[in-house]
């Protein structure tokens, strides 16, 4: 496995599983818009048991480009414990990440970054503000709405949009919760941010300019009732709790 010596003021993330298609126009992409934000940072492809030749690209980009580093697992782990893996692997101050399809526009990255950097512990996308530019089925407008209006209702969220995959956190406070989530896969990105509120952080969200990926990897029935079982679950979890907003 590479690893970089240094540590950087900022680590992007990209969890991959079979992104042949996309991966590079997407590095290049982090790249080009990383140096326009800073002077160190570091992109990790967190690829997670590809068969599609998305794991080749990975080593020939960090082969490349001294700011790419490939994680590669043979066997898939799992959207949440690739990610996971990726940030124990990271050096950066602040950490990110985002889909490899950009659904989420890079042009709102400076702005998830400059949040953390404004004391922020977590950032997350949103798609549910009134300044965010969507594009989306409605099929799935309506998914969202549900799933995010039951996160909200059980769980206590003032967060609107859980699922978003771009989201930044700082170091410290990420590495206080990362083992606490248990998901290995899609509900991850609900759960770390359910985390963050229970745990007293400081979380904010930004609007985005969001257009549904063509190669969503989302099982619109499926994974909709697998993550409202998980909810229930970790309601569970969390239920003895005295309240989701303690300090600690």
């Amino acid at each position: 496995m590479e690893t970089l010596s240094s540590c950087k003021e900022v680590t992007l993330v990209f969890p991959a599983y079979n992104e042949a298609g996309g991966i590079e126009q997407a590095v290049f992409k982090a790249k080009e818009t990383l140096a326009n934000i800073t002077k160190s940072f570091e992109i990790i492809i967190a690829e997670d048991g590809s068969t599609d030749g998305t794991g080749e690209i990975a080593k020939r980009l960090s082969t490349e480009i001294d700011s790419v580093l490939h994680l590669h697992n043979d066997k898939r782990l799992g959207r949440g414990r690739a990610l996971k893996r990726a940030f124990k692997s990271s050096t950066g101050a602040i950490l990110v990440y985002m889909d490899v399809d950009l659904s989420a526009e890079m042009n709102s990255l400076e702005s998830l970054i400059n949040s953390i950097k404004n004391g922020y512990d977590v950032v997350t996308g949103s798609r549910m503000l009134p300044d965010s530019l969507v594009q989306r089925s409605l099929l799935r407008t309506f998914a969202s709405r549900a799933y995010n209006g039951l996160v909200r209702f059980l769980l206590g969220s003032p967060v609107r949009d859980h699922q978003c995959g771009f989201k930044a956190f700082k170091r410290e406070s990420l590495f206080r919760i990362l083992d606490k989530a248990k998901d290995d896969h899609w509900f991850w990105d609900t759960e770390i941010l359910i985390l963050a509120v229970h745990y007293g952080f400081r979380v904010n969200e930004i609007p985005i300019t969001w257009r549904e990926g063509k190669t969503s990897r989302v099982e619109l029935i499926s994974d909709s009732m697998n993550m409202g079982f998980h909810v229930l679950s970790l309601w569970w979890r969390l239920k003895g709790e005295k309240t989701l907003f303690r300090k600690k």
